[in-house]
């Protein structure tokens, strides 16, 4: 088995070299759309044998094994006048009536590009890009475990930062979810796929016949309106051993909200959906005068309620912003509490998505079809002797074993409360409700603070008059 691991840093080192890529997440978008080209050829070959007359919808020279396979193939300048002046434009100009597969490499290539210029470094890293057989069980696995750090590397490419959610919180949620073979699964602002992957992985275990996996195949899907994202996710579903990703390119929140109907309504949605972010003028338009804002993750809230099923569940990462917010924030907690049962907020502590975001997050779990009656709080802590996480130390799925073995008998203790409708209506459907075990800070009057500034006040000053004095003694 080839070194997986050796081989995507000689490839990140054989690009940074390349005078035409420019950052990380360049060199993640070029290193991407190359593995997805062999990684479809690889499947190609498992599809002639298990799909009934199969016809590839790339053209003959086009497919990578005619191009790129052999070693001593195209180099140099005419690799790059053949990437530039054929593969790209018949990738990008694809009909996507020959296939499912063929629409698949046209929403893959739509918005990719090529910005390697060396055809000699170009053909270096093909060459190491051969050495993986995506067709191997074992190295698929283990390039599974290298994918999830290329995605983890977004994180330190600027914004793309947003694409990418702790594993241990994305398994969390699936686990608690616990999604069944059949249920209709959506992420509605997927990113590189993490809810989908987690989910597709949680169900596997039911799949028995070769029925059971292609109701599986067609009750995930996701959206995503980024192309990098997208490229990266279908990849990632791809490698999870889907041959038709159901992965969008689209924006559901530029649909019209009366738009939607019973054909669209799920079983399961998962989600974090980026907060903080800022939708295009028009976009609230789409939606209800009561939940019009420019506010993505309280659009996508909305959506989502609207979505689910009746006894359809929601999992969904949400900034505290949204908990204690006021105004439209107001009318969607209202709007979420009368049709939905929130039965669960799990409040994270601070650094979970650390250093890329400080923004304090919650975890809110719903079913909706009936009013909430009580909402359970439980505070999630740091393992012990830690005070915060970072990128060398993150959040891990072994920390959640106490919510777990808390779920199902719930019962208030130090770190969980419950609360109730009557309650969060008197606080005008503020959810930010802390711990109420945790103790209170104890302040010392206002009187004493003051005195103790002005006794600290006055020390300050008699310091700087010694150090006064003692450099103008130095200067004389």
């Amino acid at each position: 088995m080839s070194n997986i691991t050796t081989n995507i840093k000689g490839i990140r080192d054989i690009m940074r070299k390349d005078t035409g890529v420019d950052g990380d997440a360049q060199r993640i978008s070029q290193m991407v759309w190359m593995l997805f080209m062999k990684i479809f050829a690889d499947k190609e070959e498992e599809w002639e044998i298990t799909i009934e007359n199969y016809v590839s919808p790339i053209p003959e020279h086009l497919k990578w094994q005619n191009w790129a396979a052999d070693d001593e193939g195209l180099t140099g300048d005419a690799l790059m006048e053949f990437i530039e002046t054929e593969l790209f434009p018949a990738l990008k100009d694809l009909d996507i009536t020959l296939s499912p597969q063929a629409k698949i490499i046209r929403s893959v290539f739509d918005d990719t590009y090529n910005f390697m210029k060396n055809g000699t470094l170009f053909r270096q890293v093909i060459n190491v890009i051969n050495e993986i057989d995506f067709n191997s069980t074992s190295e698929r696995h283990v390039f599974n475990d290298i994918y999830e750090t290329i995605l983890k590397d977004l994180q330190s490419a600027g914004s793309s930062g947003e694409y990418y959610t702790p594993r241990a919180v994305t398994q969390f949620m699936v686990d608690m979810i616990n999604p069944q073979l059949g249920e209709s699964v959506l992420d509605p602002a997927c990113g590189t796929g993490g809810f989908l992957t987690c989910t597709i992985d949680a169900v596997r275990n039911q799949v028995k016949t070769p029925k059971d996996r292609e109701v599986l195949q067609n009750s995930i899907r996701g959206v995503e309106k980024k192309p990098l994202p997208h490229l990266l996710c279908t990849t990632n579903l791809m490698l999870h051993g889907f041959d038709l990703p159901a992965v969008r390119r689209d924006n559901l929140l530029s649909k019209p909200y009366a738009d939607w109907g019973a054909k669209d309504k799920l079983d399961i949605i998962l989600s974090n959906p980026p907060f903080g972010g800022v939708e295009e003028d028009g976009t609230e338009t789409n939606f209800p005068k009561k939940f019009r804002t420019k506010e993505t993750a309280d659009l996508f809230l909305a959506l989502i309620i609207k979505l689910l099923k009746d006894k359809g569940r929601c999992a969904i990462v949400l900034p505290d912003g949204t908990l204690f917010g006021e105004g439209m924030k107001t009318r969607l907690k209202e709007e979420l509490l009368d049709k939905c049962n929130l039965h669960t907020i799990v409040r994270l502590p601070n650094g979970v998505f650390n250093p890329y975001t400080s923004i304090k997050t919650n975890l809110l779990f719903f079913e909706k079809g009936t009013p909430t009656k009580d909402v359970w709080y439980y505070e999630h802590q740091y393992p012990k002797g830690a005070k915060s996480y970072n990128k060398g130390t993150p959040i891990n799925i072994k920390e959640f074993d106490v919510e777990k073995a808390w779920w199902n008998k719930r019962e208030e203790n130090e770190y969980a409360w419950k609360v109730s409708i009557e309650d969060i209506k008197k606080r005008n459907y503020n959810l930010d409700i802390k711990n109420p075990h945790q103790e209170v800070d104890t302040l010392e009057s206002p009187e004493v603070i003051l005195e103790k500034f002005r006794t600290t006040e006055q020390k300050i000053s008699s310091i700087q008059d010694e150090i006064i004095n003692v450099l103008t003694e130095a200067l004389k």
